[in-house]
């Protein structure tokens, strides 16, 4: 089902609708309990009561079982029991965005406003941005800026309008600049025949598994390219399906894997907040890129007013919520409540059949709900009284009941969007993108419900509960409840429930892929960080750095040898030793080598470190900062950025 809302819908769709009367058509409609409630973001205005829609496996456009789906039709009616008696309301007005609007919060949230309005003449960083943009991703910025331009001369504001042509004036040689950038090559045309043969195989998998018994049959392994745009492969990959294949089976999904990376994979965490800033805004322009190339529209979304509570547990912010348990436990980077509902449903066992699929009794999580409002943050409340089924649909029911949802307002239609790209890469691709935009405690929420959903699959012949099924149960929770008031739209509802299912389903099965900083933004912030260095501030680093060795010429004579010698780096460990190391670099030195050896020299002292606690750190030179992973192999990276310093720090907390 489509995401757009019918005419005959009082509330524009863009988050949640606070209404208590459904819109209702036709004699069959009804008021929907759902609807008396908000804070449920959700698309269905006035729906009648949702019979279990009977499933047609050639009509729909993906190949999930029947039993699948009676586990979605089936949660939507538990969702809806659990609801009926729920007054209380929370208000998210969305305001309808003016033409151009759209564009101007879209260029602000990828950190080039400043284009616009009485900065422009101060725009250098932008300028800096921007040459080290893809042709892709100057292509979208482009035209939000032509969008934005034509809006603002028809409506006659004075603010400076930069032409395009010199927002994006490239030298001569500019072409070959942008196919060579990151010190990459263009996606190279065997490359793109390999990506076309692959799709292919997708589809052959989709046609020859209809109707299939559920047996295990071996999927393919493929690496996922991470050093090149996805925007660029997309665009180079010319002869991809604009549409999804309708027959393809999200039950066989490649075992996509991430290839070895010699400088060493980036996850989510471990750059510096100024570096992931711009992280942020390059996803931003590569996920809207990508979209483009593809042909799918992205648009953001802006609640403008919100009403919520600040207290308690649930229908709490996520921000609230974290603010709250931050002050009793420091640190802590998911709420409280929502860390316990997970401990109280493992320590039934996750071997407990129909774990997430079989309800709690309604009137039972109805009293635990209050008692947990009033008791749970005094440190009062007692779980030995809550049933595992009871946590897991109090579970469902905090994820569902959040009044600015989990994969946020602004970015909740772009993850529904995702099942609508052509294929299994693009989709991968764009949620991880989407990942990377999301707020921090919302990624880290999303992360920790994604791991445990893993560790439910994972006891899979216990619990009855495979990755379908869980993706089935938990979508309803996540996304909107799209069922729909006619009759005839029936088939459609199904196919949408099929579709939202499939999305869940990738989250799941590819989370560790998900939160991977691809190699290419990464080599970008690096680009950005050197030509922003100026020579001014290079002269005042070096003379701080003459005046500082200098100082230390007596303590460290006898290392003054190694600082010099080409082939060498210096390792510091400031918060747990005074000396430092010097480290000769060769061909199979690692980052994990390092630390092995730093252990060793401290095991005689008092700390007693383990391998477990430290990490070793790259800081300086093109990067801010960032956590290395034990496999990087240090002589590559040094090459990569021969003015970092490395440094041995406590690893950050998870």
């Amino acid at each position: 089902m489509s995401w757009r809302p019918n005419s005959n819908q009082r509330v524009v769709l863009t988050a949640y609708h606070a209404s208590n009367k459904a819109a209702a058509t036709g004699s069959n409609a009804q008021v929907s309990p759902r609807s008396r409630k908000t804070g449920h973001y959700t698309m269905n205005h006035g729906n009648s009561a949702l019979d279990k829609v009977s499933f047609n496996r050639s009509g729909s456009q993906d190949s999930l079982d029947e039993l699948s789906l009676d586990d979605y039709w089936t949660e939507v009616e538990n969702i809806k029991k659990s609801s009926e008696n729920t007054e209380e309301e929370q208000h998210v007005v969305v305001k309808e965005p003016d033409e151009g609007e759209l564009e101007e919060e879209w260029l602000k949230e990828a950190g080039l406003s400043n284009l616009f309005g009485e900065s422009t003449a101060d725009s250098q960083d932008s300028m800096v941005f921007l040459s080290t943009l893809t042709k892709t991703q100057s292509a979208a910025v482009q035209k939000r800026i032509d969008t934005v331009t034509q809006t603002l001369r028809k409506k006659n504001k004075p603010h400076q309008i930069p032409d395009v042509r010199d927002v994006f004036k490239e030298p001569a040689s500019s072409k070959d600049k942008v196919e060579d950038l990151n010190g990459f090559g263009s996606t190279e045309k065997g490359e793109a025949a390999s990506e076309e043969l692959h799709e292919k195989a997708d589809g052959i998998l989709g046609e020859n598994t209809e109707g299939a018994v559920n047996v295990d049959i071996p999927v393919p392994e493929t690496d996922i390219n991470l050093e090149i745009s996805f925007a660029e492969q997309a665009s180079n990959l010319r002869e991809f399906t604009a549409v999804r294949n309708e027959k393809e089976d999200d039950s066989l999904l490649p075992n996509y894997r991430l290839p070895q990376d010699k400088t060493g994979i980036t996850k989510i965490g471990d750059l510096a907040p100024q570096d992931m800033k711009k992280v942020t805004s390059l996803a931003l322009i590569e996920l809207t890129a990508l979209y483009d190339v593809l042909g799918t529209e992205l648009k953001l979304q802006r609640a403008a007013k919100v009403k919520v509570k600040e207290s308690g547990v649930f229908q709490v912010p996520l921000s609230v919520l974290l603010e709250q348990d931050q002050r009793k436990v420091p640190g802590t980077k998911v709420p409280l409540i929502f860390q316990n509902l997970i401990d109280q449903i493992e320590k039934g066992g996750l071997e407990t059949e129909g774990v997430l699929r079989i309800p709690g009794v309604a009137s039972r999580i109805k009293s635990l709900c209050m008692e947990l409002e009033g008791k749970f943050n005094e440190g009062t409340f007692n779980w030995d009284t809550v049933k595992q089924h009871d946590a897991a649909s109090l579970l469902k029911y905090f994820i569902r009941e959040l009044p600015l949802p989990l994969l946020t307002v602004e970015y909740m239609k772009a993850f529904h969007s995702v099942q609508y790209l052509p294929s299994k890469k693009h989709r991968l691709q764009a949620l991880n993108l989407l990942v990377i935009l999301l707020p921090d405690v919302h990624r880290d929420t999303l992360k920790a419900l994604l791991e445990f959903l893993q560790r439910v699959v994972d006891h899979r012949e216990q619990n009855k509960m495979t990755l379908k099924n869980v993706a089935m149960i938990m979508a309803p929770n996540l996304f909107s409840l799209n069922t729909s008031p006619f009759k005839a739209l029936d088939q459609e509802a199904v196919t949408s429930a099929a579709r939202t299912a499939s999305v869940m389903l990738f989250m799941i099965k590819y989370q560790k892929l998900l939160w991977t900083i691809p190699k290419f933004l990464v080599a970008q912030v690096r680009q950005q960080n050197q030509k922003k260095t100026s020579k001014e501030r290079a002269m005042k680093r070096l003379l701080k750095r003459m005046a500082y060795d200098r100082e230390k010429s007596e303590k460290s004579e006898k290392h003054a040898d190694n600082d010099m010698s080409p082939g060498f780096i210096r390792v510091q460990a400031p918060q747990f030793s005074k000396v430092s190391m010097a480290v000769q670099l060769t061909e199979d030195l690692k980052a994990g080598d390092i630390l092995a050896r730093f252990l060793n020299q401290e095991s005689g002292t008092s700390r007693n470190l383990r391998k477990e606690e430290v990490s070793l750190y790259e800081i300086g030179g093109n990067i801010g900062e960032r956590c290395l992973e034990d496999t990087t192999y240090m002589k590559d990276l040094s090459l990569l950025n021969p003015n970092a310093e490395w440094v041995i720090k406590p690893k950050p907390k998870e």
